[in-house]
């Protein structure tokens, strides 16, 4: 993977005698000081001396300069990984898709068609995230999928919803439901024997969504839900979630799992052999469980069988995207992912430069696959070390802490063992307890992400290294919204700029904080590399920093 990669020295900087760091906080961005920003409400004293310092400037980590859309979309841990990992843009998730369907490249393709084939003889089943949030998937997708499918011949259609209340308002599934049965009503009126429907659904953080496996009874509930039936009846979607709201003042994404039922209490959308079923996520991370689960003939993870004793049905299963390239996680997928080739790893792989990556399971692989431009598994095993702390089954705003201490011990080992010239670690806590909307929870969350570092500068100045500290994007910076009066916890990302902050002990102003106009994400890699001593390759995006 590393043939033919190599790097020039700076002919007037060879890097620091010790080790060069890379602190990812994750979900940390930088917005107005105020009661609802749990970064500035938290006692943080080492990140305010790093922001307060010469070597600090800010980025952008959404929208275009993340390779997303437009500036209204927010940035995630997905494509903020990949850009820091990458030092260049490339097109994402949502564009990709977007373009997919405008130029009639999704439907043109052979994935596409094979799936109406077997939805025009059976039922074609769409499952995905159900909101605008533009993080994971877009109802803007589902439609043009729909309304597609109903002009090339379906008949029957059965639409699997994951309820957000995440990158989106945490009570917001309603107007979403309305939105896609209007859609759905509209289809079904446009020809006589056609019957597209809601069949199944639940909240993104109950059922199916799960990442890295963490939790994988939440992707068997998931399951049996969309695949057997098993759930709550109910009439309707709306039906669900109205009784949900007046049962419980949870939100969205931890609403539970839910079966419409027809007249005589039978599941109105079960998955059945031959039928098709199609992801319509395009983020990777939580859509590969779910995806193994109806790809795979021997699943070994959990038992697909029905309570009624039937088997997991043999179906044709596709993604939006091939989440995993390595793995060929699916198999079939309808739209060409980003080809991302020579990323920060591989050219310090290519020089011999030993390097690790730390996280805990929430986040572990986007310091590893998402860094690495969307590929499993060591660039060089005989240079890299991966070490991946098993996160917690819990909702995270009872455990604010996570992991953050136990990777700061980890990380802490292997720079003073001093076999590694570079690290990189994400903390977590920052995003997952702010996407809670728990702002006590996340203000203490900051908390001990400021401890730990104060810890981490110990060790850099020991060791005459580097720190550098940044977030892939923002979430804790923001949890409440106001609107009429009315404040309500805002627990999706932020359109917030993103810290950047050096710091090391050796400066003598060798070089200089001078970051190009619009500078994001994408520029820390070729910093990064500059720290380290070396030029960075010719169409990396420029770096932050000057000699």
């Amino acid at each position: 993977m590393t043939a033919g990669l190599s790097l020039r020295k700076l002919p007037s900087f060879a890097g620091r005698p010790g080790p060069l760091l890379l602190v990812i906080a994750d979900g940390v961005g930088v917005a107005p000081p105020g009661p609802s920003n749990a970064v500035t409400e938290a006692d943080t004293p080492v990140l305010d001396q790093l922001h307060a310092g010469e070597l600090y400037t800010e980025l952008a980590a959404h929208g275009p300069a993340v390779g997303l859309p437009s500036d209204d979309d927010m940035g995630n841990s997905e494509v903020g990984h990949n850009a820091l990992g990458a030092g260049r843009i490339f097109a994402q998730g949502a564009k990709l898709v977007n373009a997919a369907i405008a130029s009639g490249a999704m439907f043109d393709s052979r994935v596409w068609k094979t799936a109406i084939e077997q939805g025009r003889v059976r039922t074609l089943h769409l499952l995905g995230l159900h909101s605008d949030g533009n993080v994971h998937s877009h109802t803007a997708h589902l439609y043009a999928m729909l309304r597609r499918a109903a002009a090339e011949g379906v008949t029957s259609a059965a639409v699997h919803i994951l309820h957000d209340g995440r990158d989106v308002a945490a009570r917001s599934a309603l107007n979403y439901i309305a939105a896609t049965e209007a859609v759905l009503a509209e289809i079904n009126a446009g020809a006589p024997g056609r019957n597209f429907r809601i069949a199944s659904g639940g909240g993104r953080m109950k059922i199916t969504m799960d990442r890295y496996g963490a939790d994988w009874p939440m992707v068997a509930r998931g399951y049996q839900c969309h695949t057997h039936g098993v759930g709550r009846p109910f009439a309707s979607a709306t039906e669900a979630v109205t009784t949900m709201y007046a049962e419980s003042a949870t939100g969205d994404q931890y609403l539970g799992e839910f079966v419409v039922v027809d007249a005589d209490g039978q599941p109105v959308g079960t998955v059945a052999d031959a039928d098709a079923v199609l992801l319509f996520n395009f983020r990777g991370d939580r859509a590969i469980e779910i995806s193994r689960a109806f790809e795979e003939v021997d699943f070994p993870v959990f038992d697909r069988t029905g309570p009624d004793g039937r088997l997991a049905p043999i179906v044709f299963f596709a993604g939006m995207l091939q989440y995993d390239g390595d793995a060929l996680i699916p198999k079939q997928y309808l739209v060409e992912p980003p080809t991302i080739d020579r990323t920060i790893s591989e050219y310090l792989c290519a020089e011999g430069v030993h390097s690790f990556a730390v996280s805990e399971t929430q986040k572990f692989g986007h310091v590893t696959y998402f860094w690495n431009g969307n590929r499993s598994g060591y660039i060089d095993r005989s240079l890299e070390t991966y070490v991946e702390i098993p996160s917690d089954n819990v909702e995270f705003d009872t455990t604010p802490a996570m992991k953050v201490r136990e990777i700061t011990d980890a990380v802490i080992d292997l720079l003073r063992s001093g076999e590694y010239r570079f690290g990189r670690l994400n903390f977590p806590s920052g995003d997952m307890v702010g996407h809670t909307g728990n702002l006590e929870a996340t203000i203490e969350a900051v908390d001990v992400i400021d401890e730990c570092m104060r810890r981490l500068v110990e060790v850099i100045r020991e060791l005459d290294g580097v720190l550098v500290f940044t977030a892939d994007h923002g979430n804790a910076d923001v949890m409440y919204t106001e609107a009429g009066g009315v404040r309500s916890p805002k627990t999706s990302h932020t359109l917030s700029p993103v810290p950047f902050a050096i710091y090391d002990p050796n400066y003598d102003g060798d070089y200089r904080m001078t970051p190009p106009a619009g500078a994001g994400l994408s520029n820390v890699a070729a910093t990064l590399l500059n720290l380290l001593g070396y030029e960075a390759p010719a169409d990396y995006r420029q770096s932050i920093i000057s000699f």
